[in-house]
């Protein structure tokens, strides 16, 4: 059973740092896609960050800020979110493809997902 666990969301205040984990478990990610996405309160849940294959994605709202790595010797991806903003703050998903993907944007074409972790960032 594959498993994605995601974890240091908390509360920060703006201009802060946060850095979350995904670990997962029952299948290798390795040669594929795995990525952030996030849902603020009343809206669409968004793309943030994708490592596909070793090919890095961001959203435009988030570069220069956020970085995403991985350690595939663990099997985990991070996210390591600098110079916060209140409008950061949202529930943060980790999910993950078995297949690399070009669209790495696109929520339905991953098949695994974390139980999420929340990031709130005050003014």
């Amino acid at each position: 059973q594959v498993q994605l666990v995601e974890s240091g969301g908390g509360l920060v205040q703006a201009g802060g740092s946060l850095r979350l984990s995904c670990a997962a478990s029952g299948r290798t990610f390795s040669s594929s896609t795995m990525g952030w996405f996030r849902q603020a309160p009343g809206k669409e849940r968004e793309f943030v960050a994708a490592n596909s294959a070793g090919r890095i994605y961001y959203a435009d709202s988030v570069k220069g800020r956020f970085t995403i790595s991985r350690d595939n010797a663990k099997n985990t991806v991070y996210l390591q979110m600098n110079s916060l903003k209140p409008e950061d703050t949202a529930v943060y998903y980790c999910a993950a493809s078995i297949v690399p993907l070009s669209l790495v944007g696109t929520t339905r074409a991953y098949h695994y997902w974390g139980q999420g972790t929340q990031v709130s960032v005050s003014s």
